[in-house]
């Protein structure tokens, strides 16, 4: 990590700000405890198939891309005999070998697999205005909504778990200033695509503000588990695993399963930001005892993927979100606008309201789950 942060700090021995904070989250969340570790992983499992009660045939779901991570968890589920379903998230930019690697998965394991198709229309006109807002996180749609469709899936199922890829080995560090830290800020989606997007309405497309998060966990009982946390991961082994199990195939750099991601990641973030997320997701590697920094550095040495490749991902994407060479280029010169210009349900007006929506409620969230009508979620 560098300066490329404009937020990190160097303490008196030259150990920045990120390391730092890591350890300190790792200890806190008592991950250096591998007593504690391998109990609640066998909690979690536990907790899973418990929950699986009556006529219903998944204890929980699982967003499935193709990616490591999520492949990996498909491998524990199998392993732990838990009865997953799995939701792969189709925006329309998926890659050959992310479809490919989730064929294989389905047919090695014999999972069910719903694919949730996203209307193209709406979430094209989506992430064009935020190309023309200018800001950051581009990529803050296909996060919103993927939890979203997760969560609604989850509840049409009955099903009181989502095993989410997020684990703090191999993604602890990420800068806020890299990122919208309020990936599911609905007000500020809604406002930025108000401002710059062509359809009126988003009604066909799902929803994961604050309400709606409140609604899932409160009402629906619906728990994220990081469970990734509680396994001794380590991104190279897993990705042997997977070759070794499934045939599974490496698409290349972290989240580059998807053509998007890989073009966000790859050539945006550096052409127009600054950015190379590869620091991030490097230093985390190393802070996990994964990687060297010497062999961090040598791989920084070479491009983020194939300049033959990007070029080729440029003319794609920019046609298939409907801009022209010259526009796609006007775009990624105009200014850096932060997502806040665009108001946020996180503070003021619409966080007080919130707030007060939710501390009516709380009461008889209390009395439902004493009585056991509602379920109160596990953390993890």
């Amino acid at each position: 990590m560098d300066t490329s942060d404009p937020a990190i700090s160097f303490d008196e021995f030259g150990v920045c700000s990120h390391c730092l904070n890591y350890e300190q989250s790792y200890k806190r969340m008592n991950l250096d405890n591998q007593e504690y570790v391998h109990q609640k992983f066998n909690y979690l499992i536990s907790e899973i198939k418990n929950s699986n009660k009556g006529n219903n045939k998944f204890d929980c779901v699982l967003g499935i891309s193709g990616g490591v991570d999520s492949s990996y968890l498909a491998y524990l589920c199998n392993k732990y005999e838990l009865s997953p379903l799995l939701v792969h998230f189709d925006n329309g930019w998926n890659t050959e070998q992310s479809v490919s690697n989730i064929e294989k998965i389905v047919k090695k394991y014999n999972f069910e697999l719903v694919t949730y198709v996203m209307d193209w229309e709406a979430f094209r006109d989506i992430q064009r205005a935020y190309f023309k807002a200018s800001v950051i996180d581009i990529e803050v749609p296909t996060d919103q909504f993927i939890f979203a469709s997760l969560n609604k899936i989850a509840a049409k199922y009955n099903i009181k778990y989502i095993l989410s890829g997020y684990n703090f080995s191999s993604e602890g560090i990420m800068p806020h200033t890299w990122m919208y830290p309020y990936k599911f800020d609905l007000v500020n989606l809604k406002n930025i695509h108000r401002k710059f997007g062509n359809l009126k309405k988003l009604e066909r497309l799902p929803k994961f503000g604050l309400y709606q998060q409140h609604y899932y966990y409160n009402f629906k009982g619906i728990s994220t588990v990081k469970l990734l946390n509680y396994v001794d991961y380590n991104k190279m082994e897993a990705k042997k695993l997977l070759q070794e199990e499934l045939e599974w195939k490496d698409y290349g750099e972290k989240h580059y399963e998807s053509l998007f991601t890989r073009f966000y990641q790859g050539f945006i973030l550096p052409v127009k930001f600054g950015i190379d997320k590869r620091k991030a997701h490097l230093s985390t590697l190393i802070n996990s005892n994964q990687l060297s920094k010497l062999q961090a550095i040598e791989i920084l040495k070479q491009p983020p993927y194939d300049s033959k490749l990007q070029e080729e991902d440029k003319i794609y994407v920019s046609k298939k979100l409907g801009f022209n060479e010259t526009e796609f280029d006007e775009i990624l010169k105009l200014p850096v606008i932060p997502h806040a210009f665009y108001g946020s349900e996180m503070i003021g007006w619409n966080r007080f309201l919130f707030n007060c929506y939710r501390f009516s409620v709380y009461p008889l969230v209390k009395i439902l789950r004493l009585l056991k009508i509602l379920k109160t979620p596990i953390s993890s």
